[in-house]
């Protein structure tokens, strides 16, 4: 546990010159940290670590809506939503906890899921593009493939699709590199989670390159590892 609790407390702490935006947009993301935190622990963690991961995620985010929640600031103040996003996300985080609670913690991980996308959405409607909007970019794509590539491969035109959905995850894999920021960049660490990425990737070309399906079989499911752990420390 004490191990959890310092890695949650580097999450918390990074610098959010990583972003450097506009201060709600800058809030949010150091909100999103307890958050990925809390997607990691319903996932592979103990009840009792995932409690704690969600209910820091919870007290983050509730900074947010105290700071921004009666009057977000620019881009923002003109976006209608705020509010019920806001409130969307708090409703999140409640239903997760009470799952949790109750020991399904999968269930608290799907529920947890759609966070990502309402920040996303919120941020889309107004314009502003951070680093995680590519590292979700890059994690649609790469469900697709993981959910529907063993499925495509037990038809006759499945390599095709197979290769072209390959082709895809490369660009995607690409512009996390393209578009990181600065700070990321010279971060050791990124690079090397972002290489473990790119290997992935590049195996997947390999594999379907080949034509061995039982190959191919064994790269999709080489995928998230490495992804998972470039989304829990910078996405």
């Amino acid at each position: 546990m004490k191990k959890w609790k310092s890695f949650t407390m580097a999450l918390l702490m990074a610098s959010p010159s990583v972003w450097s935006a506009d201060p709600m947009t800058d809030a949010m993301q150091v909100a999103y940290a307890p958050y990925r935190a809390a997607l990691f622990a319903t996932n592979s963690g103990s009840a009792a670590e995932a409690g704690k991961a969600v209910e820091q995620g919870q007290a983050q985010w509730a900074k947010v809506v105290k700071r921004f929640g009666a009057k977000p600031v620019a881009p923002y103040d003109k976006d209608p939503e705020v509010d019920s996003t806001f409130k969307a996300v708090s409703g999140v985080y409640a239903k997760a906890k009470a799952e949790v609670q109750e020991g399904k913690l999968g269930q608290a991980h799907e529920t947890l899921e759609r966070i990502r996308d309402l920040l996303a959405g919120l941020r889309e409607r107004n314009q502003v593009i951070v680093f995680s909007d590519h590292m979700n970019a890059y994690h649609a794509e790469m469900e697709h493939m993981i959910v529907e590539g063993p499925v495509w491969l037990k038809s006759e035109d499945g390599l095709s699709r197979v290769q072209s959905q390959t082709g895809v995850l490369a660009y995607l894999a690409a512009q996390l590199a393209a578009k990181a920021p600065a700070a990321l960049s010279s971060d050791a660490a990124f690079e090397q989670a972002l290489a473990a990425v790119q290997k992935s990737v590049a195996d997947m070309g390999q594999a379907s390159a080949s034509g061995d399906r039982a190959a191919i079989k064994d790269a999709i499911k080489g995928l998230k590892k490495p992804y998972s752990k470039l989304f829990l420390n910078f996405g």
